[in-house]
């Protein structure tokens, strides 16, 4: 099993269906929601009917794969998650090399390098215990602090695309960085 070690501030325990409430949570405020849903808040009957079985279909604590509960070190209070699962899960062809990231946090926790920690800590772990080429990350143009995340993780623009779900069509953006081979690396 995988584990995220914590930071001088944050630690990091896999989520399961037992957190539905937590995910309820963070679903429920709708400026958390903006670029997901249009400000649409989740239910307590969505997270547990759609959310967590879409979870449950990547989730794997062995290869890392899930949602990593990211909460206070001294005192647990939650502060959001990180989302780990192969680029394009959903599809025909998932790349199994290229793991996508996302985060979802409280709103009482923006700006404060909490989600860039919390991204970049699962990266550097994830990185020691399997060979990764490639961390994607996708998100709606508008949504500018996501996007500046993305940058601070070291990834770049790779496309622009049309993001199409049961909530309408969007601009979207995807972001990546492509790993140096182990094999090349200077010890």
């Amino acid at each position: 099993m995988i584990q995220i070690p914590a930071t001088e501030r944050l630690q990091f325990s896999f989520i399961t269906e037992r957190d539905a409430e937590l995910l309820y949570q963070v679903d429920h405020d709708p400026e958390v929601m903006k670029y997901l849903t249009s400000g649409r808040t989740s239910s307590k009957e969505q997270v547990i009917n759609e959310f967590l079985p879409r979870l449950a279909r990547y989730a794997d604590q062995t290869l890392g794969h899930g949602l990593w509960l990211v909460s206070d070190v001294i005192n647990n209070e939650p502060y959001g998650w990180v989302l780990v699962r192969p680029m394009g899960f959903f599809s025909d062809s998932p790349q199994r090399n290229n793991l996508e990231l996302g985060w979802r946090f409280f709103k009482k926790h923006w700006g404060k390098g909490i989600a860039t920690e919390a991204a970049k800590t699962v990266m550097e772990t994830l990185l020691q215990q399997r060979a990764i080429k490639q961390y994607s990350a996708t998100a709606l143009v508008d949504n500018i602090a996501s996007i500046a995340i993305m940058k601070k993780l070291g990834m770049n623009k790779v496309s622009d695309y049309i993001h199409k779900d049961e909530h309408g069509e969007f601009f979207a953006v995807e972001y990546s960085v492509t790993l140096a081979d182990p094999a090349t690396k200077q010890k």
